[in-house]
């Protein structure tokens, strides 16, 4: 098996990805940690907040079916690089937001970014394997799997400290800049990001495409298992809300710089279970209780530096379960439908953490902090128990009947 250095030092493909995939994460918290920070502070609200995280989340959560569809009917690379020029149109609009008059503004530009945001990761997503040796999976997938922690840690703390120092207009360019670097990257990755298509084969229209991904899933339980294991992490997520209600604004920096630590550590020391097929059912089933029991642990604990560590924890195990679930993937679903089976499984986790986050927002003033942690935890915890009693049968042991991904080059 590769080491992970030497896929990003020998690999310039899968390097020119990853950096991308670094810069785009960044761009967003470029963009978000500035804008809920000026809303309120020309609007005097924080509704214009809610509403931007709604809008951002929403609107990808809704197309990812549909991008999905296009992630395998056209060209990756070129979606990625018209996805990154339109996140960067939309953060342009970020900078006629002056007023409370123009807060809608900011509505607008961030459904620009999510739509482009939508069409970016399912692409990304799927075009990974390609850019790998099949010896080089599992190390790749370690290192994609830490780049959103990596950009949470680096890009939320850079984000807030220049936003504060330079303002957020400032930061809304450099996140264009980056966005075009993004594009960039994308633009000189010299392999072939998709399998090559039938060509005798007419183009499917997008509601038959979708119908098409969900029957495939529905027919095959490992597919289904797999799909469903983020959204138990998802289910959780609402405990985000209630990290300012823990400490006060320093204390909630390094809730999420410690929550971006546990993201970015975990995808890239759970490589040893990636190497082995046999262990990751049971290693998803794991990190999903750990997540839970974490959690739960937060809400009974009442010495700081232990909450962090135990928030640290959590994260870990919810970056693991993250890679694992996608690199089980890799090696279950043929390429022609990678796109649209990846954006299924995006699309269940956002809800999921769409469901958390409102039914938290529907408790938060009335039930204390630490209660709504242990009901987060406990969700996930249950999940994962009835998650790991319903696969308890299944094997990713055995063979896939359709050729996997790196299979044949």
């Amino acid at each position: 098996m590769a080491s992970t250095l030497s896929v990003l030092t020998r690999n310039r493909d899968f390097r020119n990805l990853f950096l991308a995939e670094l810069v785009v994460f960044g761009a967003d918290w470029f963009v978000m940690v500035p804008l809920l920070v000026l809303l309120p502070e020309l609007t005097g609200s924080g509704v214009w907040g809610a509403l931007v995280l709604a809008v951002d989340t929403g609107i990808v959560a809704l197309l990812l079916p549909f991008t999905g569809t296009i992630a395998d009917r056209f060209d990756r690379r070129k979606i990625m690089m018209v996805a990154n020029v339109g996140a960067l149109l939309g953060v342009l609009l970020l900078l006629g937001v002056r007023s409370a008059g123009t807060a809608w503004l900011a509505l607008a530009a961030i459904g620009v970014v999510a739509v482009a945001k939508g069409l970016y990761s399912p692409a990304a997503q799927a075009a990974l394997p390609n850019v790998l040796e099949p010896d080089q999976l599992a190390a790749g997938n370690a290192i994609a799997g830490s780049a959103w922690g990596t950009m949470t840690v680096v890009g939320a703390s850079l984000g807030g400290v220049l936003s504060q120092q330079v303002g957020p207009y400032a930061c809304f360019w450099i996140a264009a800049v980056g966005l075009a670097c993004a594009a960039g990257l994308a633009a000189i990755i010299r392999r072939p990001l998709q399998a090559p298509r039938d060509q005798d084969l007419p183009p499917q229209r997008a509601w038959p495409a979708i119908v098409e991904a969900l029957r495939y899933i529905g027919h095959r339980p490992r597919v289904l298992a797999l799909v469903t294991v983020k959204s138990a992490v998802g289910l959780g997520n609402g405990v985000l809300t209630v990290f300012p209600l823990l400490a006060g604004p320093a204390g909630t920096g390094l809730l999420f710089a410690v929550r971006g630590a546990g993201a970015l550590v975990g995808p890239i020391l759970s490589r040893r279970v990636l190497t082995n097929r046999r262990w990751l059912l049971p290693g998803l089933a794991v990190s999903m209780s750990l997540y839970g029991l974490a959690y739960i642990g937060t809400a009974v604990v009442s010495w700081f530096p232990l909450v962090l560590l135990l928030v640290f924890v959590a994260h870990f195990a919810g970056g693991s379960n993250w890679v694992m679930s996608n690199f089980a993937l890799q090696g279950e679903v043929p390429d022609r439908l990678r796109g649209r089976v990846f954006a299924t499984d995006m699309m269940l986790a956002t809800l999921a953490i769409s469901i958390s986050q409102l039914a938290v927002a529907a408790v938060v003033d009335v039930v204390d902090a630490r209660v709504v942690l242990a009901g987060c935890g406990l969700v996930t915890l249950v999940y994962a128990i009835g998650w790991r009693i319903a696969t308890r049968r299944l094997s990713l042991t055995d063979p896939v009947l359709e050729p996997a991904p790196g299979a044949a080059r």
